[in-house]
């Protein structure tokens, strides 16, 4: 087998959350002692989040086309790993990826964790431009088609994918779609350990030890369902239940229009670093994923799962895409948009608050088997080993 020792991991943008799952399959290559750096193009004004020292970031600035050309030329020469690692079918990682191989002849990878063109209508999207419009979007300064991210783009891309020489995802959605290995998104199950944490202090440090806690420890967009969970607790209308979201909105302001009308439900925290994370999920009493059915959806791994899982809380989550399989028997599940089956869910686990967490703890056992970092590990070597 050919000896690899640095793997060089290609972002389209590391202003975006892109780099989560990057940061994951770098800590896991890491378990398996390769030396890891994280490339990639910034197109906003800072790290989607900062990275461990330890972790190498080269960034350079994502302009849009034809400036872009220039920098992928800059960019190019400093891709130096005995693997190409592509995050997402994005001309910013995969594109630039597919010219090195072809003057490097160095193996590529591609990882899907979403299916990109879903954003914009799935299979059903077209581009069929009159000649007058094409020249527009190509020529104008503020031209659609100078933006490396537009749709035309992406459905180039996924038409590629079989040049990669290996491809990994992280839900079935996407293995049936674009084939490849399954590669879970990892959890770090020492960091996330509930035996390091007390709930009741956690709940104090926040702010949080006089209500109990429903938490979502991520970015509301509508298609997750927070709007569910809050009709829920109109439904159940009991005045010591809150939705404490973690982090907010960077997207939008989604999360604003969420506190005008359900603003006494919703206790709103800051954004935190990776490390903290642990101490914030162990004050909740139950970790929600209420997603929404949608063609984006059904692509996801939440990693709002394994945060409850790993920190052994009771989930509660619905039956979209792979989270049932993801949470096997452990997890409280409901149909997707069904706020009053939220609400009975939420009052039953309440009602028997010990076994709920008893089914916490079976989560945990679930995530350190299935979805931990040497989970994740496990299958990228066996995907390593193949090239």
């Amino acid at each position: 087998m050919k000896n690899f020792s640095k793997i060089s991991l290609l972002v389209s943008d590391l202003s975006s959350a892109a780099i989560l799952r990057a940061y994951l399959i770098a800590t896991a290559l890491r378990t398996l002692e390769y030396e890891v750096e994280i490339m990639g193009f910034l197109f906003g004004n800072n790290l989607y989040r900062n990275l461990p020292s330890e972790l190498k970031v080269y960034n350079l600035p994502g302009k849009n086309f034809p400036e872009f050309f220039g920098e992928i030329n800059k960019f190019l020469p400093k891709v130096n790993g005995d693997i190409i690692y592509a995050i997402k079918p994005q001309i910013a990682s995969f594109g630039v990826a597919l010219l090195k191989k072809i003057f490097s002849h160095k193996p590529l990878v591609l990882d899907i964790d979403d299916w990109e063109l879903s954003w914009y209508g799935g299979d059903g999207w077209h581009y069929c431009p009159t000649p007058k419009q094409l020249a527009r979007e190509l020529l104008k300064p503020d031209g659609a088609l100078r933006n490396p991210y537009h749709p035309l783009y992406v459905k180039w891309m996924e038409g590629l994918v079989s040049q990669a020489d290996a491809v990994t995802v992280h839900t079935k959605f996407l293995q049936q779609r674009f084939g490849g290995t399954f590669v879970p998104n990892g959890k770090d199950t020492s960091l996330f350990d509930p035996t390091r944490y007390d709930p009741e202090s956690s709940r104090n440090r926040y702010g949080l030890s006089e209500y109990r806690i429903l938490m979502f420890p991520g970015a509301p967009r509508p298609y997750k369902g927070l709007e569910d969970v809050l009709i829920a607790l109109d439904k159940i209308n009991q005045p010591d239940l809150r939705l404490v979201i973690v982090g907010g909105s960077p997207y939008d302001d989604y999360d604003r229009q969420l506190q005008q009308k359900w603003g006494r439900w919703i206790i709103k925290l800051p954004k935190y670093p990776a490390d903290v994370m642990p101490d914030l999920v162990a004050a909740a009493h139950i970790v929600v994923v209420p997603q929404r059915d949608t063609p984006e959806t059904r692509a996801q791994f939440p990693l709002k799962l394994t945060d409850g899982m790993a920190m052994a809380k009771p989930v509660l989550s619905t039956r979209v895409g792979d989270i049932p399989k993801i949470l096997g028997n452990t997890g409280y599940l409901v149909e997707p948009a069904c706020p009053e089956q939220i609400a009975e869910q939420i009052q039953l686990i309440f009602q028997d608050l010990d076994a709920a967490n008893q089914q916490g703890i079976k989560a945990r056992e679930r995530c350190v088997e299935h979805y931990s970092i040497e989970a994740m590990a496990s299958a990228l070597k066996s995907v390593i080993a193949q090239l």
